[in-house]
Parts: C-alpha cells; sequence; structure tokens
C-alpha cells in the first residue's frame, strides 16, 4: 500500500513538473532553466551518491554509451522545454508521454522484443491519441502551437531512443545514480552549447518564477528521482510501470487548474486513448498454465 502511494505521488510530481516549468518561463529562458535544473539537481544527486558510497568513477565500459545517452538526454530536455513555451501544458504532457510506444516500435526492430496483438492494440490506441492531439492543434490555427507539439513530440522520440541505447548498451548494468548524472551531464552541456543561440538567459525575475525553477531542480530531479530508484529495488519494475498512465492524467488537469489552460473535447479523448494504451502495453501478460 505505501508503494501505491508513493508511486501515485510520484507520477503527481512528475505531472506538475510541466506546470512548474511554464511558470518558471516568466522569469527565465527554457534553455536556462533546462541548464540550472540539471546542474542543481546532479550536484544533489552527487552529494546523495557520496553520502551513501555509491561509486561514480571506476572504470565499467559506460563512457562512450554514458555520452551518447547525455546528448540524447540534453536535446530531448531542450525540445521538450522549448517545446513547452509554444504549446499547452496537456499537449505537451500528452507528447512526451508517447515515450513508451517508441520503446516498443524501437524494441521491435532493435531490440528484438516482439510486438504481439495486446501490445499492437495498445500502440493503435496510442497514435489514435496522437492524432487526436494534433487534430487539435490544427483547429487551434497557430503555427506555434504546431512547432510546440512536434518539439514536444520530439522529445519522447528522444527519451525513448535514450532508453534503447542504454537496453544496448552496458549502462543497463551501472548503477541507477552514475545513469541520472551522465543525463544531467549530458543536458547541462548540451544547453550550455545551445544558451548563446537562445533569447537572454534571465526575463523578468520573480519570486514564483525562481521558486518553480527551484521545485524542477530539489524536488523533481534530485528527491523524486532518488525516490524511483529506491522503489525500483525494492519492487517489481512491471507493477510500478502501470502507473505511468497516471503521469499524463496529472499534467492535463494540473495544467488546467493552476493554469487555467481549459482542455477541449480533443484533448480529453486523446488522455483516454494514450492512458488506455500505456494500460494495455504495461499489462503483464498471462502465464500459461502448466501442461
Amino acid at each position: 500500500m505505501a508503494a501505491v502511494l508513493i508511486m501515485v505521488g510520484l507520477t503527481f510530481s512528475w505531472g506538475l513538473n510541466y506546470v512548474a516549468a511554464k511558470i518558471s518561463y516568466a522569469g527565465y529562458d527554457p534553455v536556462f532553466v533546462s541548464i540550472a535544473r540539471s546542474i542543481i539537481g546532479g550536484l544533489c544527486v552527487f552529494a546523495w551518491c557520496r553520502l551513501r558510497g555509491i561509486r561514480l568513477f571506476e572504470a565499467d565500459g559506460t563512457l562512450i554509451a554514458g555520452i551518447m545517452v547525455g546528448v540524447l538526454f540534453g536535446v530531448e530536455f531542450l525540445c521538450l522545454y522549448v517545446g513547452l513555451e509554444y504549446t499547452t501544458v496537456a499537449r505537451n504532457t500528452l507528447l512526451v508521454n508517447t515515450m513508451p510506444f517508441w520503446v516498443l516500435i524501437g524494441g521491435h526492430f532493435l531490440l528484438g522484443e516482439r510486438i504481439n496483438t495486446r501490445k499492437l492494440a495498445g500502440l493503435i490506441l496510442a497514435f489514435c491519441g496522437l492524432a487526436a492531439v494534433f487534430s487539435d492543434g490544427i483547429v487551434a490555427g497557430t503555427d506555434a502551437t504546431l512547432t510546440g507539439d512536434l518539439l514536444s513530440l520530439g522529445s519522447g522520440v528522444l527519451w525513448a531512443s535514450t532508453s534503447i541505447v542504454i537496453k544496448r548498451s552496458k549502462l543497463v548494468q551501472t548503477s541507477a545514480e552514475k545513469l541520472l548524472l551522465y543525463q544531467l551531464a549530458g543536458a547541462a552541456i548540451v544547453g550550455l552549447l545551445v544558451l548563446p543561440f537562445a533569447g537572454p538567459p534571465i526575463r523578468n525575475v520573480n519570486a514564483l518564477a525562481t521558486w518553480a525553477l527551484l521545485f524542477q531542480s530539489f524536488y523533481v530531479v534530485a528527491f523524486t528521482y532518488v525516490l524511483w530508484f529506491w522503489l525500483l529495488r525494492r519492487y517489481p519494475a512491471s507493477g510500478l510501470s502501470s502507473f505511468a498512465f497516471l503521469s499524463p492524467v496529472f499534467g492535463v488537469l494540473c495544467g488546467a487548474v493552476i493554469l487555467g489552460e481549459p482542455p477541449t473535447v480533443r484533448i480529453f479523448v486523446a488522455l483516454a486513448l494514450i492512458a488506455a494504451g500505456l494500460i494495455i502495453v504495461n499489462r503483464p501478460a498471462r502465464r500459461q498454465p502448466a501442461p
């Protein structure tokens, strides 16, 4: 029961993270937010590793793959954060959280993880939800919204690519904390390379934007991610993944309640289809009875 409550709290926090990012843009450029979030969160995770005696600098053959994952993660979060500035939290949340379906497709071709009939049904539902999101954007009729939607979708694809690289490399055997630090370091470096081409890092600093940035850095990155790793060590990953559908649900609801972004009928349809697809894809297969 405790694990269930923690997972509900985590998925709510991850849904709320999209709202916090949107709020922080009033004071800071999205690229700067990505950099600051990664550096502050990374320092906290590093301190956690030192406290727990987790070794980070041993030669384990993960450096090249770690750099690849870091670059992918960095570009992923640039797409997510910049895309979020041009579209709504609800649409961004739904499009980014199509990640498991891109992993499903990539795994079929690159990992030998064949798509069965049940997973294919979940995939079809997800793509129907995807069509509903984009049709809603076309109705909105703004190029900015379409740009934001495409960047958000690209973030989901890059997130899936990161997962596939991890599965195909020695990173799958390294500690979750070291893996997270590879990603946060990559996000900070990619962001710093892009920052000169972005807008002014500081826009109109205010308390709310600053608190939203700190919420992302200290709570979401440093606390919820470490808590997630703690859960993964104690409970089956398949059981925890069944909560994946809650993150887009909470993202849509938080965007509506906190930011006043009224979700349209198409967004609710998309939410239902994508959540149903996630439930079907993550549902454990039934064991065949012994002969």
